[in-house]
C-alpha cells in the first residue's frame, strides 16, 4: 500500500510518502488510520483528530468506511479551502 501525505499532514509526518503492508485485519480507511495512530509518535500527532484530515483512495475522495486493499494508494491531506 502506498501512503501519500500532503500539506500540514506531510509536515507533521516528516515525509511525503511511504509504502507499507496493509496490517492484518484492516479492511477500511478508518481501520487503516486507527492502525497508523496506534503506532504513536508522528502518526498520532498528524492523525489524532481525523476530522481535520481528508482521504483520497486511488485518487478519488472517499469516506472513512471505504474498503482498502494492499495495492491501493491512500492520500491523507488537510481540508481544502477556496479563495
Amino acid at each position: 500500500m502506498q501512503l501519500l501525505y500532503f500539506g500540514w499532514v506531510r509536515i507533521k509526518m516528516g515525509k511525503d510518502r511511504e509504502k507499507i503492508d496493509l496490517p492484518d485485519g484492516v479492511t477500511t480507511v478508518q481501520e487503516l488510520i486507527d492502525s497508523l495512530r496506534g503506532l504513536g509518535g508522528v502518526y498520532e500527532e498528524a492523525l489524532g483528530d481525523i476530522s481535520m484530515v481528508r482521504v483520497a483512495l486511488n485518487q478519488e475522495l472517499t469516506d472513512l468506511d471505504a474498503a482498502v486493499a494492499n495495492d491501493d494508494e491512500v492520500a491523507l491531506f488537510p481540508p481544502m479551502t477556496g479563495g
